[in-house]
């Protein structure tokens, strides 16, 4: 079982890298890119299936389609809109991820886990910073995110790519936050019925407008690219990351 705590280690590099959790025989691994106790705006970026170390900032094709190369786009992409802006930013792998053609892919037992990880993590977050907190939800990660949601301090979630957040509408998750919806239009997932059927499935679709969530664009994207450099997407995450909702861009 892998270790939830927080390891004290000193901030490195020309991002500052720090690595939040203590090494770990299995997967579970999170990074921070930037200075937490100096952020004012602070994201977290909780991946979906198929995520490993070998994978969590490399070994990609896509290196943006990572939690870390994510993170440094996300990164370059905020301080382009706002040079004086101190983001920090929490590349998070807290959970078991599922592969993705896999029955765990499409029930939410893994979620449950994982949601209970994600708020000790936003806790030791929130323990070392004051600034506004958002969470960025990529495909199962949505699924972890809105389990964890009640009741958890952040100002924002985004959710992307997202199979469905196990609830019917935005108003039954339990949180405060603003709730963000987006889908690429190259995006597999909208093949995914939204249903769910015993424990199988995640229901309605929260890039639907009817869902209650507010849909922010993100252009021709595949699944993969949400983060892509350059894409309409990244912009519009890291306009929520900033906290200037008005300037989101809508479908």
């Amino acid at each position: 079982m892998a270790r939830s705590a927080f390891a004290a280690i000193s901030l490195t590099g020309a991002l500052g890298v720090l690595t939040l959790l203590a090494p770990t025989p299995d997967d579970r691994m999170a990074e921070v890119f930037g200075d937490l106790a100096t952020a004012d705006r602070v994201s977290v970026i909780v991946p979906g299936a198929d995520v490993t170390r070998a994978t969590f900032d490399g070994g990609r094709r896509k290196a943006y389609s990572t939690p870390g190369g994510a993170a440094r786009a996300l990164i370059a992409q905020v301080r382009g809109l706002d040079p004086a802006a101190r983001p920090a930013v929490v590349a998070w792998l807290g959970y078991d991820s599922p592969r993705a053609i896999s029955l765990a892919a499409a029930t939410d037992a893994v979620a449950e886990d994982g949601a209970r990880e994600l708020r000790r993590a936003v806790a030791r977050v929130r323990s070392i910073t004051s600034a506004p907190v958002t969470l960025l939800c990529h495909s199962y990660g949505s699924v972890v995110c809105a389990k964890a949601l009640p009741g958890l301090p952040v100002a924002d979630v985004a959710v992307f790519g997202s199979p469905g957040l196990g609830v019917g509408r935005a108003g039954d998750l339990g949180t405060r936050a603003r709730l963000w919806a987006g889908r690429g239009g190259n995006d597999w997932m909208r093949f995914v019925p939204p249903v769910r059927i015993g424990h199988l499935g995640f229901g309605a679709d929260p890039a639907r407008p009817s869902f209650g969530a507010r849909v922010f664009a993100a252009g021709a994207a595949g699944h993969s690219d949400y983060f892509q450099p350059g894409g309409v997407s990244l912009r519009n995450l890291a306009l929520i990351t900033l906290g200037r909702a008005s300037e989101v861009s809508a479908p």
